[in-house]
């Protein structure tokens, strides 16, 4: 068996963390590398830097049985973007900050427990989100992304908590979002699966894998398997008008599931296009992108292939969906 392993230095707190974050992810990645070694797995080790294209990084992909990620939520969805042809399964380890994939996919943070899940779990398919956008010299810009993506309020929460990652890990986000207590408002044209809708509100978000911090989901019924993104409109003009819609989320854990629209409105589209008026900025996966709207996005059914435990609800549901 051979691996191929990237690691992002940069993940979780940009220059000003690289030594604590080398530190922590240096004993955690060798006693996974450790275990895969006496396993018999022959390792490529590959370390992603700011002159080497992660496309370089993985060209070759094709020719290892297992991609390993370490990195933050952005790295993990370029991972999968780019090697999104090669049917070759992936590991999401958990590196960054938030690290929403790896726990939505309920994966152990133990380096050791998540080698066993490298060696023996489950490849199972999901659904890739696609962003398309102008650039400046007008030809269209793509990239990926596999948790959510979206405009307005969360990316400025994104660019703001940048330098604040080292200081204060996934707390950085919450200091960011009370910062911006009255985030701009936009009206938004939506055309979704070839429907127009006309609103306004804070931010249009792009969900495929709906569960942020503390567990909360960001929709109801989110699936990353059905070959659609949940498409959220935070309506609201003001950071407290969240509020019910934070609520909500915390009864859903319980059962309850009650009403979001007071704050939200929730779409589901394989396709769609969005401006806004005033433009907004965009991220993905937790990475504030250097982009505004407008912006283009579809899904990717089944197009990435990730190792989850044998015990996952993703391999109780039903068999694995073929590449």
């Amino acid at each position: 068996m051979k691996a191929l392993v990237i690691v992002n230095t940069r993940a979780g707190g940009g220059d000003a963390g690289l030594y604590a974050f080398l530190r922590v992810l240096g004993a955690g990645l060798y006693a996974f590398l450790r275990v895969l070694g006496i396993e018999g797995v022959e390792t490529v080790l590959r370390f992603a830097a700011q002159d080497r294209r992660l496309e370089e990084l993985v060209a070759d992909a094709a020719m290892f049985d297992l991609i390993v990620a370490a990195g933050g939520d952005g790295t993990l969805s370029s991972v999968c973007y780019e090697t999104r042809e090669s049917g070759v399964p992936i590991l999401a380890y958990p590196a960054g900050t938030a690290n929403l994939l790896s726990m939505n996919l309920g994966l152990p943070l133990d380096p050791r427990s998540l080698a066993d899940v490298a060696l023996a779990g489950t490849p199972v398919c999901f659904d890739l989100g696609e962003l398309t956008r102008p650039a400046p010299d007008g030809a269209p810009s793509r990239s990926g992304f596999i948790v959510m993506a979206g405009a307005g309020f969360d990316a400025d929460i994104m660019r703001t908590a940048q330098p604040m990652k080292a200081a204060f890990g996934a707390a950085a986000y919450l200091l960011a979002a009370v910062s911006n207590l009255a985030p701009t408002v936009s009206k938004f044209e939506l055309v979704l699966d070839g429907e127009h809708v006309h609103t306004d509100g804070i931010a249009v978000l792009l969900v495929n894998f709906g569960r942020i911090q503390f567990e909360l989901a960001m929709t109801p019924e989110w699936d990353p398997r059905d070959g659609r993104l949940d498409v959220v409109v935070l309506r609201t003009k003001y950071v407290a008008g969240l509020i019910p819609a934070v609520f909500a989320a915390m009864l859903d854990r319980v059962g309850h599931y009650p009403d979001r629209s007071a704050s939200v409105d929730i779409y589901s589209a394989r396709e769609l296009e969005l401006s806004a008026y005033p433009p907004l900025r965009m991220q993905a996966d937790g990475d504030a992108l250097d982009a505004l709207s407008p912006f283009a996005a579809r899904v990717l059914p089944g197009a990435t292939r990730l190792i989850v435990p044998n015990d996952s609800p993703y391999v109780q549901d039903g068999p694995e969906l073929d590449g």
